[in-house]
């Protein structure tokens, strides 16, 4: 099976070097120059915890891989999610009956690759790992979480037990036919992250201090009312559980406590405290993902006529920080917490 990983980044570079480790026949697509360049002659190094390693991949820029004029047939989609039409469009006509684009990233993705290729050709993915990219051929990989892919319509099919048996070599992957769940359960979880890069305070920090806990409940619930709406039924993974935060009415913060210790305690055996959402704006100083994920949420919600006024305010606070109007500061929080 040929791989093509679109996205040399966190979850792409972690990903396709364990495939790669494994002897499958994996190459990289990016639009970093350099990242390739030393990807190509040097290898993509992983730093885990306690050690690292180094694999040897193919790694093309997206021209140079377009110009190949290659057919394709399991794409891994790893780019951001504002990157997701750039990036698969010039790839279109390398497409073929049987190819598959598997959507690896954070938000609603799948409508959006759905549309430019069709829905038979695309399958959706929950990735949940913390991995930075640290420079170019070089990736810190900080924690290990859960994978799941799924067939859009919920069936499962042998083409999905084939990637999943694949997906074996990165680690425990598993297959859903409730995908939808498991991506809105991250994004219940995700804006909650979010949150967290309006400070410059390490993410267990922040869900372990009870001050803030509310303001996050708030925030997730405002994402998991508009997942009822579309009647779908978020997912539970990783000490993470929507069930216990909406709804609201049904909340038994006895058990919130104990799986939010449950989530600290996981977080702190990461090396990774802080998010990607903050990296992107302290230290790679580029625009961030947040809009992409949640003005289609926001959109949705309103058209059930809910006000999503945290999450209206949290994506305003984010783009202000971007532009540079904005600093990181725990204020920010109690700005949120009071709107």
């Amino acid at each position: 099976m040929r791989i093509t990983i679109v996205g040399a980044g966190a979850i792409g570079g972690v990903i396709g070097a364990y495939l790669a480790r494994a002897g499958e026949n994996v190459t990289f697509v990016d639009i970093e120059k350099e990242h390739v360049e030393i990807i190509r002659s040097k290898g993509i190094k992983i730093n885990l915890k306690d050690d690292s390693f180094t694999e040897k991949v193919s790694a093309f820029t997206l021209e140079e891989f377009v110009n190949l004029d290659m057919k394709l047939e399991v794409v891994l989609l790893c780019v951001k999610a504002q990157h997701t039409n750039q990036s698969l469009e010039p790839l279109k006509n390398m497409l073929t009956d049987n190819s598959v684009v598997v959507s690896m990233q954070n938000g609603l993705c799948e409508p959006v690759i759905s549309h430019l290729i069709g829905e038979e050709k695309t399958i959706g993915c929950f990735v949940n790992l913390f991995a930075d990219y640290k420079q170019p051929g070089e990736i810190d990989y900080g924690g290990v979480g859960s994978l799941y892919i799924g067939e859009l319509n919920g069936n499962i099919t042998e083409r999905i037990k084939d990637i999943q048996s694949l997906l074996q070599h990165w680690g425990d992957a598993k297959v859903t036919n409730n995908i939808l769940g498991y991506i809105w359960g991250k994004l219940s979880y995700l804006i909650v992250l979010v949150a967290t890069a309006l400070t410059d305070e390490k993410i267990a920090d922040l869900i372990e201090n009870e001050k803030w806990q509310e303001l996050f409940l708030d925030l997730s619930s405002e994402i998991l009312e508009v997942a009822h709406k579309q009647k779908v039924t978020p997912m539970a993974f990783d000490n993470w559980d929507p069930s216990l935060i909406f709804p609201i009415s049904s909340r038994d913060y006895q058990k919130i406590s104990d799986e939010f210790e449950l989530l600290v305690n996981r977080l702190r055996t990461y090396t990774k405290v802080k998010s990607g959402i903050w990296r992107d704006l302290a230290v790679r100083k580029r625009r961030t993902e947040v809009e992409t994920q949640y003005n289609p949420i926001i959109e949705l919600g309103e058209n059930h006529n809910l006000q999503m006024s945290k999450t209206k305010k949290l994506v305003s606070m984010i783009s202000e920080i971007e532009n540079g109007t904005r600093k990181m500061s725990i204020k920010n929080l109690s700005e949120l917490s009071e709107f």
